[in-house]
């Protein structure tokens, strides 16, 4: 499996933000909430999203810990499908905002959608894509990590790094951007 390390990223990345959203679902459904049609906007009120995130934050969390566990076809599919279900979304959501408007990735306010998302997203389904083919079913993580040099600890610390890359990524980098975006627009210099 050529690819187990984006793929432990990504994994890690869902099980994170799953974790986050279960507990603080209010800006992810603030972030969504315009993204329900019209017709519906009226029966799923704002309290009744939060349920609703919770609901999908936890799946999100059960698919990536299964998935850093169980490196197999099924959890591989089902974190690359998740994966480009929020590229999907974040597209979306930059077509009706703009760069600005609020994805709720991690459960956080004000975190814009930027195509960095997109280009992480994809990236990351891809990763997951590979390892859903080229996984044995019934292996585990312990048994890929065997077969790597130092049994896996470089593979484990360049995906610890690459975690940690990602989320700022997706969280602190996004802000920087909306905030120079902001700056530029107030002083004509953006663009």
């Amino acid at each position: 499996m050529e690819l187990i390390g984006p793929y432990l990223v990504a994994c890690a990345l869902l099980l994170m933000a799953g974790l986050m959203k279960l507990f603080r679902p209010a800006s992810t459904a603030r972030a969504l909430a315009p993204m329900v049609p019209d017709r519906l906007r009226r029966p799923l009120q704002f309290r009744f999203l939060r349920p609703l995130i919770r609901i999908g934050a936890l799946a999100e969390a059960i698919i990536g810990a299964v998935g850093i566990f169980v490196p197999g076809p099924v959890p591989a599919t089902l974190v690359a499908a998740s994966f480009g279900v929020f590229a999907g979304v974040v597209v979306y959501v930059r077509s009706q905002g703009g760069a600005l408007a609020s994805c709720g990735c991690f459960g956080t306010p004000d975190t814009p959608a930027t195509r960095l998302h997109v280009v992480i997203n994809v990236g990351l389904a891809l990763s997951a894509v590979a390892v859903a083919i080229d996984a044995p079913s019934g292996g585990s993580t312990i048994t890929v990590l065997a077969g790597q040099p130092l049994y896996g600890i470089p593979l484990l610390a360049a995906s610890a790094l690459c975690i940690w890359l990602a989320y700022l990524a997706f969280s602190s980098l996004a802000q920087l951007h909306a905030a120079r975006r902001l700056a530029g627009s107030a002083t004509g210099r953006w663009r």
